[in-house]
């Protein structure tokens, strides 16, 4: 009975794969790693203990493991420009977590990105499950948003800061979101924000890519005190975390990742972090300048054929990211199934407005589409005008998934090696025995 569970899963899993080398990825927060960053992953490292900082480790055994992550600090410091690095978190969220423990108390006050207009969930309110309020206790006020422009409203937010009470002041300031179109207004805010003692934190879960191939922004030279981040999104490293800053506040992040939010930090992936840095201090300019290139071509593509795209006032869009307001055609949840029946893989959106005519995050009046992991497989600009004629003609066209479905298979078949790397011997979604 167990060996036929056993056989399945695997079965699953070459499956998954299967699927995906057949498929248009197109969610914003996903991309696909190098052969290179998948053999770093699967490295006896996986099977290691490593609490502590290079040198000062709990355990034995670790006289390689600070080797590579003495290096992978020192090229995520030069890929950044940043005095200070630490490689160990596990996660985007366990980045914030950092962020929030070593630089604010439980009832100290966050002011984000509202999640109706793209903020994250990990800086979100307690009532909402959100991370900084459920986890740290942290309450929550809210940037000014302007919906025509899609970002913060710089004046508001100068103006709302100047009228808060003493005890409505916030403690820590938190850039970026998971609807991220344009740079945020870090060096417009910053002076204001360091007039009132409130520490600045960049999450740049989303555009690390960018930022590294400087293509978007640069937090650090605008006024961020810290920078948090994932590391593979626009950073196509495997699933982990990143924090950036100045030495002078090393010690207060250091011991918030160890002992406060970390124990082993899945130093594989750690490993992997390594290569991806490598190839991106290599690759990245260019492959940031193709993201963008490919996202602003895919939303005027999908404008063209009738597509209502949000942040047309400022060219759609100057991130991987392009955010479609479908409600005159469908929901973002209908559409998102509709997509995937056909072998195109976009997520549900709430977008600005949503929550005031009544829709919820399962049937939300967008869809959001990235363009980070079509771009590492190489498509280029006219192949984003072919995408977004497939997702017309299931969107406002309602043709037979069936039939869109098998034409995809066939688009897919002439990208199936990763790019911007060193080595592509193995194609990018192959499955690898070694049992």
């Amino acid at each position: 009975m167990y060996k036929e569970k056993y056989k399945k899963i695997f079965s699953l899993l070459e499956n998954h794969n299967d699927f995906f080398s057949n498929s248009i990825p197109l969610i914003a927060s996903e991309n696909i790693t190098s052969p290179a960053v998948r053999e770093a992953t699967i490295s006896d490292f996986a099977n290691r203990y490593a609490e502590g900082w290079p040198g000062e480790r709990v355990y034995a055994g670790c006289e390689y493991i600070d080797q590579v992550e003495l290096e992978c600090a020192k090229l995520a410091k030069e890929l950044y420009n940043a005095e200070f690095a630490d490689v160990r978190p596990i996660s985007g969220v366990v980045s914030n977590l950092i962020i929030y423990s070593a630089f604010t108390l439980p009832g100290d006050i966050m002011i984000c990105m509202p999640i109706s207009s793209g903020g994250h969930i990990s800086h979100g309110k307690k009532e909402y499950s959100g991370t900084a309020g459920l986890v740290h206790g942290l309450n929550i006020d809210s940037f000014p948003f302007d919906k025509v422009n899609m970002n913060i409203d710089i004046d508001k937010t100068i103006h709302k800061i100047k009228k808060l009470e003493q005890d409505k002041i916030p403690k820590l300031s938190m850039f970026g979101g998971s609807l991220f179109l344009f740079p945020h207004p870090v060096k417009e805010l910053s002076e204001i924000f360091k007039e009132y003692n409130i520490h600045i934190n960049y999450d740049a879960a989303h555009v690390a890519g960018l930022i590294a191939g400087k293509q978007f922004q640069d937090p650090l030279r605008e006024g961020a005190d810290t920078m948090t981040m994932s590391t593979h999104k626009t950073l196509f490293g495997p699933q982990g975390g990143l924090i950036l800053s100045y030495d002078k506040f090393a010690e207060k992040i250091k011991k918030a990742t160890f002992p406060g939010l970390t124990s082993n930090h899945h130093i594989h992936h750690m490993a992997a972090k390594t290569i991806a840095f490598i190839e991106s201090l290599e690759f990245g300019s260019i492959y940031a300048k193709d993201i963008i290139e490919n996202a602003k071509m895919l939303a005027c593509s999908l404008n063209e054929f009738g597509f209502d795209v949000l942040g047309e006032k400022n060219g759609f869009t100057k991130s991987h990211q392009v955010v479609v307001d479908i409600s005159k055609y469908s929901d973002g949840g209908k559409a998102e199934k509709e997509l995937e029946k056909s072998n195109i893989i976009v997520n549900r959106q709430l977008i600005p407005g949503d929550i005031k005519a009544g829709r919820n995050y399962l049937h939300p009046g967008g869809i959001r589409i990235g363009v980070s992991e079509i771009t590492r497989l190489g498509m280029k600009k006219s192949e984003m005008k072919q995408i977004a004629e497939f997702i017309k003609n299931v969107i406002i066209d309602k043709k037979e998934s069936v039939k869109i479905q098998n034409k995809v298979k066939m688009f897919r078949n002439d990208f199936q090696k990763v790019k911007y790397c060193f080595d592509d011997k193995t194609k990018a979604y192959e499955y690898i025995k070694i049992k």
